[in-house]
């Protein structure tokens, strides 16, 4: 079966946000680097933020699956979350406009945007709250701790992605290093 129009649409819009970040991404340049008429857009996105947020939301729960794809195999929940971290680093590195796309400022959040958003920090809770059940970090708030490993990640990997942080340059310092840096300290202060 071949894929929905809408599909299709998504796919083009990814195409040009990664060649040319947001501000390439119009509805009839997305129209036709999809082989569809330049109005076929207009019937599935009301305007270009709604085409951008429909592209994030994909691209938040394609990371969840590739995120739980990470986690097996792994011996336990500390190791399942370095493996999430280094996997949101990678991403964010090979994918800056995706990267900027999902965590950038929206004028109005869409609910599916909204939703996928909050599954994808409950999740990220979760498993620190399983590392923590296993002894491997410090009893605190989990959402608190969550929070903290997900900001010194983000932070790193937009450094790295601006160009201010790199294992022989600036910062000398690699993002997923400072990732397992952070790891170990908090394992030290439990």
């Amino acid at each position: 079966m071949p894929p929905s129009t809408r599909t299709v649409l998504l796919d083009s819009a990814l195409r040009l946000l990664d060649a040319g970040g947001a501000e390439a991404v119009t509805l009839r340049e997305v129209g036709k680097g999809a082989g569809v008429s330049h109005n076929a857009p207009y019937k599935h996105f009301a305007n270009k933020e709604a085409l951008l947020a429909a592209v994030a939301e994909r691209e938040l729960s394609e990371r969840a699956v590739e995120f739980a794809r990470a986690m097996q195999d792994r011996p336990n929940p500390l190791e399942m979350l370095r493996a999430v971290l280094h996997g949101y680093i990678a991403w964010a590195l090979e994918h800056p406009a995706r990267f900027k796309l999902v965590f950038g400022r929206w004028t109005d959040e869409p609910p599916e945007l909204a939703e996928t958003g909050g599954n994808a920090q409950s999740a990220l809770i979760a498993l620190v709250a399983q590392a923590q059940a296993a002894g491997s970090l410090p009893a605190a708030d989990p959402e608190r701790l969550a929070s903290l490993v997900r900001s010194v990640a983000h932070g790193a990997a937009d450094l790295a992605s601006s160009g201010h942080l790199n294992a022989n340059g600036k910062g000398h310092a690699d993002p997923t290093d400072l990732v397992d840096d952070l790891l170990a300290y908090l394992t030290m202060a439990r």
